[in-house]
């Protein structure tokens, strides 16, 4: 079954994902980042799900996780936020977040209220990828989602073709061992680590995350993969004025 990742991968090449933190800055934020997103050119959105210990995220993403869990939001606000937003938007939403907060809510109706919304994918960091097959992949495909898995400098080839083996859509290559918006060598380590995974031939196309933060960095992954997603810097861009749709056009210019 296709649904929007698939058919914007079939379509598009240098793919802008954007990650921001639902409800940051401010608590009723969420729709209106979605919506300025869409109107500057992104192509995919992912929507993080706030949580007081988030896996591998640099202080800028803890950050914005600490305000906006401080500011009251929570996996049920957030979808009653969300319940109208395919009046607004068309392109791939996807939910990222850890495992907890979803199981808290009830990882079945977590799936099945992200159908009901629209919601197109997860991204969940620190599921690995052999309990997610045994556990949870028959609930994320009954639903309709796709469930978007991590690949790392530090997976075998093996795990990596294990995860290309459960994921239709595309993998999230993640372009250094380091946290996001630490790496100081990324160039060196991501095309060694792309080098390796294109001589792997595999079916999904690699989206890369982590250290992007601006066009050059942007145009940089795309010449290895089929795009790239941009986090801390456009979280941190967010808080620069009070005026949210301002911020957002101006980080996104860049890309125009």
């Amino acid at each position: 079954m296709k649904n929007r990742i698939n058919n914007l991968i079939k379509i598009k090449d240098n793919i802008l994902s954007i990650y921001f933190t639902a409800g940051y800055p401010q608590l009723n934020d969420t729709v209106n980042v979605i919506k300025k997103l869409e109107e500057n050119g992104a192509d995919l959105i992912e929507i993080g799900v706030p949580f007081s210990d988030p896996v591998a995220d640099g202080p800028t993403i803890q950050y914005s996780n600490t305000v906006a869990i401080e500011n009251g939001m929570t996996v049920k606000l957030l979808f009653e936020q969300l319940k109208n937003i395919r009046e607004a938007v068309d392109i791939p939403l996807i939910m990222m977040s850890s495992l907890n907060p979803i199981v808290q809510y009830g990882f079945e109706n977590f799936c099945k209220k992200c159908k009901e919304i629209g919601v197109d994918g997860l991204i969940i960091p620190d599921l690995p990828i052999e309990e997610y097959i045994e556990n949870y992949k028959e609930m994320v495909e009954a639903s309709g989602l796709r469930n978007i898995i991590l690949v790392t400098p530090a997976s075998t080839d093996e795990r990596v073709r294990l995860v290309d083996e459960h994921t239709d859509g595309f993998i999230y290559m993640v372009s250094s061992s380091s946290t996001t918006g630490e790496n100081k060598n990324f160039a060196t380590d991501f095309e060694d680590f792309a080098d390796r995974l294109l001589a792997m031939k595999l079916k999904n196309p690699l989206i890369t995350g982590f250290g992007i933060k601006d066009k050059n960095s942007f145009d940089q992954v795309c010449k290895f993969s089929k795009g790239g997603i941009i986090g801390s810097a456009f979280v941190k861009s967010l808080a620069e004025t009070k005026d949210i749709g301002e911020n957002i056009t101006k980080f996104m210019d860049q890309f125009a």
